[in-house]
């Protein structure tokens, strides 16, 4: 059970947003490569990172803050937002990434995210991001008409590293993950989920290590960090703990 500890990128700085607007955005850090640094000495093994503009762009926005972050951590690092063609995720893993998060392609082109688990096995994973249980696309700006479990079942065997599920209704506002719709998910598939969107307390830590959602891979957060709501010592103790150690 890993907890992600997450970098939001808008115009090169670290923010958070509220319920995806991007005209909610809260400046946590000016300096993302610091940030990274300080979750990996407050003791966290991974690390969560979206360009926010890349993901309404469709295209690489804050490359050069995703390239600074890699330098300054030795720790593995996801990335999402506007990453939508093979290309672009070989230039990525090469650079240093360990994971490639794919969303609004997982939608529009699913055979390109089989190819790209064939081409770089381990490497892949998929972001569903949900407003009122559909599938939201191009940075949670548009909603498609797919549901999140008909998405996530479409990549059952493809070889994807992880699902990165995201209720954007809960998504900054520090309401607590909807552990319902992400344990339902992860039920339905045998690919590892990613919890993400409202992680508010310690108490959601806590809800982590419950019998029925230690199948998840982990849960990403953010704001609960940055406010200081959610102590990394504190919670990374629980975690150990959970999983044995």
């Amino acid at each position: 059970m890993i907890l992600f500890p997450a970098i939001d990128l808008k115009d090169g700085q670290c923010v958070r947003l509220k319920l995806g607007d991007m005209d909610q955005a809260t400046i946590y850090n000016p300096d993302p490569a610091a940030q990274a640094l300080a979750f990996e000495n407050q003791g966290f093994e991974w690390l969560h990172v979206v360009d926010l503009n890349g993901a309404f762009a469709g295209e690489s926005v804050n490359g050069a803050a995703v390239e600074a972050i890699l330098k300054a951590t030795k720790n593995p690092v996801q990335l999402g937002g506007g990453i939508r063609t093979l290309e672009h995720i070989e230039a990525w893993l090469s650079k240093g990434l360990t994971r490639v998060i794919l969303g609004t392609v997982a939608v529009r082109d699913p055979e390109l995210v089989k190819e790209a688990c064939r081409k770089f096995p381990g490497h892949i994973a998929v972001g569903i991001d949900a407003k009122g249980g559909r599938v939201a696309v191009e940075g949670w700006a548009e909603a498609s008409e797919l549901g999140v479990v008909e998405l996530a079942q479409k990549f059952e065997g493809a070889g994807v590293s992880a699902i990165v599920y995201t209720d954007i209704d809960r998504d900054g506002i520090l309401t607590g993950i909807n552990w319902d719709s992400t344990i339902e998910l992860a039920d339905a598939v045998s690919i590892p989920v990613i919890a993400s969107g409202g992680l508010a307390s310690i108490a959601d830590i806590v809800r982590m290590t419950m019998p029925d959602a230690k199948k998840l891979e982990g849960a990403i957060s953010g704001r609960a960090l940055y406010d200081g709501r959610v102590d990394p010592a504190e919670a990374l103790a629980i975690l150990r703990e959970a999983n044995g150690g």
